[in-house]
């Protein structure tokens, strides 16, 4: 293996290992967040310092400047990631547990999935992406034993499902970023990215009252180390992970970090907010792993012949150097 060989597994695997573990962390650090700052004022204060962050630093590298063609893809990238999938997972985590949201977040890659199969033309998912899949959302599933914790009577059924609609939203992103035509530099479009959606959520804060309900003066520590971990881990390091790596992968095999965070937020929730930890969970995640085998396994995929030809060669490369198969 040559050195540039080496050099994109390392990135792989770094990449890889910040969207599963470090998103798994973040759910409880909303949890914090959000039990004493107003759910869209959090995560619009979080995006957008994040976005500054990455943006002053990609200028000051010397990245290319953003072009007219880039303005509307970030645009419509800002509003499915953040107005929609971060605001209402944030509005939901008020009324839902960490380890909760995680499970409705882990939907992700079935949304994926099939968004894939209408978006992109000649993609189709093979049989052991589908069994991948499934069995990852078992896995996922049997965290929660037993059954009854599902009741009704313990879930807020309008906060679940703004979650779930915020997974569908982040999907939608994560297909269309594929496609859309952005900066080259991964800092820089994550940096736009997030700026434009840090915007609208403190604009959709503010319309909705939130202001009023903020106590700058009154933040427990907390709070505002679960807001400063958001900031720094699981936007500025995490984010750019995962849009460098939606650029060399497919969207469903970046999108199995949905079925490993919520093992690392249930971890967590044990280590830090004294959460149970049973038999369960490492049976879960034996299951989950597996699932995440099958899918980083499978063959590569199909290409559409009118893909973009730097992107078609990024993304062999990096299915290639996934297959644990061959």
């Amino acid at each position: 293996m040559s050195k540039l060989d080496q050099h994109m597994q390392f990135k792989l695997i770094a990449a890889f290992a910040a969207i599963y573990g470090i998103w798994g962390s973040t759910f409880i650090a909303i949890k914090y967040a959000v039990a004493a700052i107003p759910p869209f004022l959090m995560m619009g204060i979080r995006s957008l310092a994040a976005g500054l962050i990455l943006y002053l630093w990609s200028r000051g590298r010397g990245d290319e400047k953003a072009k007219e063609e880039h303005v509307i893809p970030i645009a419509i990238i800002g509003t499915l990631f953040f107005l929609v999938g971060h605001g209402l997972l944030a509005w939901g985590q008020q009324k839902v547990s960490s380890g909760l949201a995680a499970l409705l977040c882990a939907s992700q890659p079935l949304w994926i999935a099939v968004i894939e199969s209408f978006m992109v033309k000649d993609y189709k998912a093979t049989s052991r992406t589908i069994i991948g899949l499934v069995i990852g959302f078992l896995g996922i599933s049997l965290l929660f034993a037993p059954w009854e914790k599902f009741s009704t009577h313990h879930i807020d059924s309008l906060s679940a499902f703004a979650i779930l609609l915020g997974a569908l939203s982040w999907s939608g992103g994560a297909v269309y970023s594929r496609v859309a035509k952005l900066p080259k530099s991964p800092g820089l479009s994550a940096g736009l990215e997030l700026i434009v959606g840090g915007l609208l959520l403190l604009a959709c804060g503010l319309l909705m009252g939130e202001g009023n309900q903020l106590r700058l003066h009154e933040l427990p520590l907390h709070s505002l180390l679960g807001l400063l971990y958001l900031i720094m881990f699981g936007s500025v390091i995490t984010f750019t992970a995962y849009i460098w790596l939606l650029s060399v992968a497919s969207a469903t095999r970046v999108g199995t970090h949905a079925y490993v965070n919520p093992v690392i937020a249930v971890f967590f929730g044990w280590a830090i907010a004294g959460e149970s930890l049973s038999l369960q969970i490492f049976m879960a995640t034996i299951i989950i792993v597996i699932s995440v085998y099958l899918i980083l396994g499978q063959k590569r995929e199909k290409v559409s012949p009118g893909a973009n030809p730097g992107l078609i060669r990024n993304t062999r490369k990096a299915d290639e150097k996934l297959s644990f198969s061959d």
